[in-house]
């Protein structure tokens, strides 16, 4: 009886063994779970933009000691390319730093106004070109980042005058103010990015002058651009 015992408790030891292994066996290994990199705005890029660009701008003189004024008024076509470069915060802050510059095709005409009078002088100018060095602040939202941006800017503007008698004038000058605007950046890709952008920019004034007096123009401008942009 005792041997029927020993050989009953090997049996349903061996039984118990051979479930466990079984069990550990078949125990499901837990794999690790890779999470995807998380985008960064950190890094130099470069790019190009185009966009629509109005403003104003007036030229003011004095002629027989009465005010005259001739508004440019100018607009039209801009776009260029651009530099610069961010650095995102662990708090999602962006800062950064950025150039451009733009061929412009702003430009305008009007008539010399004294006293409501129309004195058959007549201007035109043009903006021929543009260019900023601005700071750049933005929060990032994962791919989305929004922004500020303002900084100098400068510009070479030219502008002429007809008079009746048919001789003209003519002077240009590089102009330097200041320009500030908001946008909007998404990034396509790790390396592309797109962005929306309105700016504003005061080029100040210029002073001039010929055989028959002083002048002064100033400008200031509004611009609505779109751009692309490669990320290093």
């Amino acid at each position: 009886m005792k041997r029927y015992l020993i050989a009953f408790a090997a049996v349903l030891l061996g039984s118990t063994s051979a479930l466990a292994a079984d069990a550990v066996a078949e125990a499901p290994v837990e794999m690790p779970v890779e999470q995807a990199p998380i985008f960064t705005w950190t890094g130099a890029y470069v790019g190009a933009q185009a966009g629509y660009g109005w403003g104003d701008s007036e030229l003011s003189t004095n002629i027989a000691g009465v005010g005259a004024s001739l508004p440019f008024d100018p607009d039209g076509f801009l776009g260029g390319v651009h530099a610069g470069y961010n650095y995102q915060f662990s708090n999602n802050i962006v800062l950064g730093i950025e150039a451009d510059i733009d061929y412009s095709d702003l430009s305008g005409d009007g008539t010399l106004d004294i006293g409501g009078i129309d004195t058959g002088i007549d201007g035109s100018s043009k903006l021929e070109w543009q260019g900023s060095v601005r700071a750049r602040l933005g929060y990032a939202v994962d791919r989305w980042l929004p922004y500020v941006t303002g900084g100098v800017a400068f510009g070479k503007y030219k502008h002429d005058i007809d008079f009746p008698d048919g001789t003209s004038f003519n002077d240009d000058d590089t102009y330097t103010g200041w320009t500030a605007g908001a946008g909007v950046e998404y990034a396509f890709t790790d390396n592309w990015t797109g962005r929306l952008e309105y700016r504003y920019t005061d080029f100040g004034d210029q002073d001039f002058s010929n055989a028959l007096g002083d002048y002064n123009v100033d400008l200031n401008t509004h611009a609505v651009k779109v751009g692309i942009s490669y990320k290093f």
